[in-house]
């Protein structure tokens, strides 16, 4: 149950470590994965300490055995190796200090790593972290390229130097990390992130040279997994030889058998580049000469026909057809307007001879009163009717005076 406490009732110190270690107490006996660091096994103590530590976390115990309880196993372990114990939680009232008192210690054999290891590949493969379409490629040339490996390693010297060799101008931002032992796992994790949250870093190289399953174990480790997935920069994985297959190698996008192999993955080599540019070049040239030769020798046969030789030919020879075919048109324009003369000529012979005014002409007139009615029958008129007579050359005012008999 809960204590009752206040500020005007506190709890003395020694009873919250004794209620702690009652509470501790109740545990009982517990097994406990981790891997072994600090080890201190002084000559003559009867009991042996260190530290079990969390692979993946930040987080360790403290773990007290009797001599014999880890003599048992001392050939088989030492500092860094992974066991599984068996023992006590117990609490030190005085210091207030939990610790965990072994009982029995195992280690973890190659065995068990391996089980452990398919089983975490196949949980992480369920939910596609090692998928084929999550690959994304690497680029043609990149300007910087992050590189995670040991210090000093031969990893390390193997990735700069071929990389340089292959493209001196390449850059790289290298990240010293431990590549094994509990700080690994961390210290790659921590740099595979800040590489990736740089913008001028273009591909990331994660190497590391060969080592035992248990070496290579940090490569493995789920958070380092996941934390490559989220990656958005492209991830190379240089981890151990080609038999070495951590899961780093699945979820990375490229896999590259050893660190040399991550060089010449990352950047392209440049005198295989200079030579392909030659030979585009000189491909370049043939096919461009090939067509001139094509075209030149399509002009020289288009020039060799008679109507590009001589294309005067044609325009004398529409010339003349032209000037015939005007001569016709004149000719035949000429006959026309003759004909059409010689037609009016006769129209105008036939109106002059039927036109009122020829009869005028002859000393006839015409009479017409000042309505201008015509008159055509004499004994129409009366006697002093005022008439108009028009003849040839103007018209006269005339009375009539009576009708005249015509002639016998």
């Amino acid at each position: 149950m809960a204590l009752q406490t206040s500020a005007d009732d506190p709890v003395p110190v020694a009873r919250i470590s004794r209620l702690i270690g009652e509470w501790i107490d109740r545990l009982g006996g517990v097994w406990v994965e981790g891997q072994i660091t600090q080890l201190s096994r002084r000559p003559g103590a009867g009991v042996v300490f260190f530290t079990l530590r969390d692979p993946s976390q930040e987080i360790s115990l403290t773990v007290t055995c009797f001599r014999g309880v880890f003599d048992q196993i001392a050939d088989v372990v030492a500092e860094g190796a992974r066991v599984v114990v068996h023992g006590k939680p117990e609490w030190y009232a005085p210091r207030g200090q939990l610790s965990l008192r072994a009982a029995e210690i195992r280690p973890v054999g190659v065995g068990d790593l391996l089980v452990r290891l398919e089983r975490l590949k196949r949980a992480l493969a369920a939910e596609g972290l090692f998928a084929a379409d999550r690959k994304r490629p690497l680029p043609f040339l990149p300007h910087r390229i992050g590189l995670v490996t040991g210090r000093a390693s031969a990893a390390e010297r193997d990735v700069l130097e071929n990389a340089r060799l292959r493209w001196p101008a390449v850059s790289f931002d290298v990240r010293n990390v431990a590549v094994q032992g509990v700080h690994a796992v961390a210290q790659v994790v921590e740099a595979v992130r800040a590489l990736d949250a740089d913008p001028a870093v273009d591909v990331i190289v994660v190497a590391r040279g060969g080592g035992s399953v248990e070496d290579l174990l940090p490569f493995s480790d789920e958070r380092l997994v996941r934390t490559v997935a989220q990656c958005v920069t492209p991830v190379v994985s240089a981890i151990g030889h080609e038999p070495d297959s951590p899961l780093l190698d699945l979820v990375a996008d490229v896999r590259a058998s050893t660190p040399t192999d991550a060089a010449k993955r990352t950047v392209p080599d440049v005198n295989e580049e200079l030579t392909r540019v030659t030979q585009l070049g000189d491909r370049a040239r043939r096919a461009m000469e090939t067509f001139l030769d094509r075209e030149e020798r399509g002009l020289a046969n288009a020039l060799s026909r008679p109507a590009m030789a001589e294309p005067h030919r044609v325009l004398d020879a529409q010339e003349e057809r032209l000037a015939e075919l005007r001569l016709r048109a004149r000719r035949s324009l000429s006959h026309g307007l003759d004909r059409a003369a010689d037609d009016l000529r006769h129209t105008l012979a036939r109106v002059r001879a039927l036109s009122p005014a020829a009869t005028l002409e002859r000393g006839y007139a015409v009479l017409r009163r000042p309505d201008g009615s015509v008159i055509r029958d004499a004994s129409t008129v009366a006697p002093e009717e005022e008439l108009h007579a028009r003849v040839a050359e103007g018209e006269l005012s005339v009375v009539a005076r009576g009708a005249v008999s015509p002639p016998a």
